[in-house]
C-alpha cells in the first residue's frame, strides 16, 4: 500500500515540554484552584509535588521556542489528573485545570497557530487511572456497575490501593494506579475515539500515543487512524515504540514513532566509555557499552532501510525524554558529547526534538531529577544553546538536511562521514568522536562529490581534494562540521 504521511512533520522541529516544569504564570486559575501551593520553583523535583507549571507560562514563552526556530510542541498529558505528570488520567474532556483548563489550551493553540508552531498532546489510551469516573463507579458499585467491561475484572474484591492483596483486575505493568483498558468492548473504542477527535476538532495538530504496544485489540489502531485522519489529513500520530516498530509503520496505524532506535546508538558512539551505565542500563535503548563508527554506521543504515521513506522522513527524533536521563548528566557533563550527538540528531532523516532545556544545558538524572523546571537566564549554557540554534537555522535552511538521502561515506574507528543528498544540494557530515585531531580521507569519486570549493556551515574544518580523486576531511578532536558540497 502507499504511504501518506504528514509534510509539514518532514520539515518541523519539535519541542518536548512537561507542562507542570516549564512555566509557572501569574495568570488567575478559576474556582478552588486559584491559590495551590506549590513546591519551590528552584527545588529539586519530587515525584509527586507540583511546581505549578501552566499552559499560559507556556504561551509567555512562545517568543523564545519561535526564535529558537521550533515548530512544533509536543506535551506530555495535560489532561485532568491527580499526579504532576497527568498520566493517570482523570477526565480526558477537560485539560487540567492547574494547567488553566480547556481556555488556555485555546488560547495556546491560538497563539502558537499564528506563529506556525504545531502541538500535539499526548493521548494515553491504554490505561485510565483510579479516579477516572467510569473505573470509580466500578470501586464504588462492584458487580452492578454498568462500566464493568470497560475494564479487565478478574476476581472480588477490588484492591486499588492495598499491596498486601490482589488487585484483581489488570493495570498498566502492574501499576494498581492506572488500570487497563478492555479494548475489545466496541464501548470502549467508541470513547476513546469521540476523545482522539474531539480534541483534534478542538484544533490540535496530533497524538503522541503511550505505550501503543499494548493494545492488542486488532484493528484498534488501524481505526483510531481512520477516524483521525477523516478529520485532519495531515494529522501527526507518533507512538511510543522503543524497539522495532515495523508491525506498527506500514502506514495504515502511524506516521512515525518516538525513535529510540536513533538514539541509543548514537549516544554509545558519541559519548562512548563517558556515559554513566547506571543512568541507562535500565532503559529500552541501548545507549552503552560504547560502540566505534563502523557498528554505529551499519545500526544507521539498518535503521533507514527498515521503514518506507516516507515513514523514515516523519519519524520522532530525540536523544532525551521525560522518559530518560539527560544527555548532558548520562555523558558525566561532557559537553562535546552533547554537542556531537545534537549534530547527529539535526542531520538525520526524520523531525529533531529537543527535550525542554536539553538546548540551555540543562542536566538530569532518573526521574524525577529528569524533569527539572526550565533554568532562569543566568544558569543557561551559552556554547549549548549557540549549538542548537545554529542546526536549527541550518535544518531550516537546507533542503537536504529535511528530505537529502542518507548514505555512509567512512565509518571506522571514531570517524564518521555521511551525505544527505538532495537533487537541489549536496551536505557532507563529518565527525571525529576521538580525543586527537583526525584526518578522515574519503572517496570523491565514489561519493560524486568535490569539497575543493565546499561550503563550511558548521565547525572547523580543513579541507583538501587529490589529483587521486580523494578528499581529506581533518577535524579537531571531539568536533564535527556540515560542508556543502559540489558534484563531482
Amino acid at each position: 500500500m502507499s504511504v501518506v504521511t504528514p509534510d509539514w512533520v518532514k520539515h518541523a522541529v519539535f519541542y518536548e515540554i512537561f507542562p507542570d516544569r516549564f512555566g509557572r504564570s501569574g495568570h488567575q486559575r478559576q474556582g478552588s484552584v486559584q491559590c495551590p501551593i506549590w513546591e519551590d520553583w528552584q527545588s529539586q523535583p519530587t515525584l509527586q509535588g507540583y511546581k505549578g507549571g501552566d499552559l499560559w507560562g507556556v504561551l509567555e514563552r512562545l517568543d523564545y521556542l519561535q526564535d529558537l526556530g521550533v515548530t512544533a510542541l509536543y506535551f506530555t498529558p495535560i489532561f485532568q489528573s491527580a499526579c504532576n505528570h497527568r498520566y493517570h488520567t482523570h477526565d480526558y474532556f477537560q485539560v487540567d485545570p492547574l494547567l488553566g483548563g480547556n481556555s488556555a489550551l485555546e488560547a495556546l493553540l491560538k497563539a502558537a497557530h499564528a506563529r506556525q508552531i504545531k502541538i500535539v498532546l499526548d493521548g494515553v489510551f491504554n490505561h485510565a487511572s483510579r479516579g477516572f469516573f467510569f473505573f470509580n463507579d466500578i470501586l464504588e458499585n462492584g458487580a452492578y456497575s454498568p462500566w464493568l467491561d470497560w475494564f479487565k475484572i478478574e476476581g472480588w474484591p477490588l484492591a486499588p490501593y492495598r499491596g498486601d492483596l490482589p488487585a484483581n483486575y489488570v493495570s498498566w505493568d502492574n501499576y494498581r494506579a492506572l488500570p487497563q483498558f478492555n479494548h475489545d468492548n466496541p464501548e470502549v473504542q467508541a470513547y476513546l475515539f469521540e476523545v482522539a477527535e474531539f480534541w483534534i476538532r478542538f484544533g490540535i495538530d496530533g497524538w503522541r500515543l503511550d505505550v501503543p504496544y499494548e493494545v492488542k485489540t486488532p484493528g484498534f489502531w488501524q481505526a483510531f487512524r481512520q477516524r483521525v485522519k477523516a478529520l485532519n489529513p495531515q494529522a501527526y500520530i507518533v507512538g511510543e515504540v522503543w524497539g522495532d516498530a515495523q508491525p506498527w509503520l506500514g502506514g495504515s496505524q502511524f506516521d512515525g514513532v518516538m525513535n529510540y532506535q536513533f538514539t541509543g546508538p548514537t549516544l554509545a558512539f558519541v559519548a562512548g566509555d563517558r556515559v554513566l551505565p547506571e543512568l541507562v542500563e535500565a532503559t529500552a535503548y541501548e545507549a552503552f557499552p560504547a560502540i566505534d563508527a563502523s557498528i554505529y554506521g551499519a545500526k544507521m543504515q539498518t535503521l533507514l532501510q527498515r521503514h518506507p521513506w516516507d515513514i523514515q522522513l516523519t519519524q520522532f527524533n530525540l536523544l532525551a525524554s521525560h522518559d530518560t536521563a539527560r544527555l548532558l548528566s548520562i555523558a558525566q557533563g561532557d559537553r562535546s558529547s552533547v554537542e556531537l550527538a545534537t549534530l547527529l540528531l539535526f542531520t538525520f532523516p526524520g523531525a529533531p526534538c529537543i527535550y525542554y532545556g536539553d538546548e540551555v544545558g540543562l542536566p538530569g538524572g532518573l526521574d524525577p531529577d529528569n524533569r527539572r523546571v526550565f533554568p532562569e537566564l543566568s544558569q543557561w549554557d551559552a556554547e549549548i544553546l549557540a549549538v542548537h540554534r545554529r542546526l536549527i537555522e541550518l535544518r531550516h535552511q537546507h533542503i537536504a538536511l529535511r528530505l537529502g538521502r542518507y548514505e555512509v561515506l567512512v565509518a571506522s574507528g571514531g570517524h564518521y562521514i555521511f551525505i544527505r543528498r538532495h537533487p537541489d544540494e549536496v551536505l557532507m557530515v563529518a565527525v571525529n568522536v576521538e580525543t586527537e585531531v583526525g584526518q578522515i580521507r574519503f572517496s570523491q569519486s565514489q561519493a560524486g562529490i568535490s569539497v575543493t570549493d565546499s561550503v563550511v556551515l558548521y565547525g572547523n574544518p580543513r579541507c583538501e581534494s587529490f589529483a587521486d580523486k580523494d578528499g581529506v576531511v581533518e577535524l579537531a578532536g571531539r568536533s564535527g562540521c556540515i560542508l556543502g558540497c559540489q558534484g563531482s
